[in-house]
């Protein structure tokens, strides 16, 4: 079993910048790729960004704005997030697997979750 606790989410201003934690604890020796989605009211989940042994994937809508990282050595991911929007507005969640894979983008590519934290981005 893996557990992952997110932390770092608050509210802020648009053009503002935070650092989101995950936290991973347990089997973390088996963890492949880890990852960040997000989920808006009223949305689905989203793919946000990716990091694994083999590199970094971003959405779209993150890129050259958001950045990931890995600290092995204390079982934590990290997303940099800069130059917030009010669209980023969201409950994150990270993701990690137990597996290799080819694809990243999709809740099924996982197969643990932490709580979320949430992000709101005033205007």
């Amino acid at each position: 079993q893996v557990q992952l606790v997110e932390s770092g989410g608050g509210l802020v201003q648009a053009g503002d910048s935070l650092r989101l934690s995950c936290a991973a604890s347990g089997r973390t020796f088996s963890l492949d790729a880890m990852a960040w989605f997000r989920q808006a009211p009223g949305k689905e989940r989203e793919f946000v960004a990716a990091i694994s042994w083999s590199g970094y994937s971003y959405a779209d809508s993150v890129k050259g704005r958001f950045t990931i990282s890995r600290d092995n050595a204390k079982n934590t991911v990290y997303l940099q997030m800069n130059s917030l929007k009010p669209e980023d507005t969201a409950v994150y969640y990270c993701a990690a697997r137990t597996y290799s894979g080819d694809s990243y983008y999709f809740d099924r590519d996982y197969n643990y979750w932490g709580q979320g934290t949430q992000v709101t981005v005033s205007s």
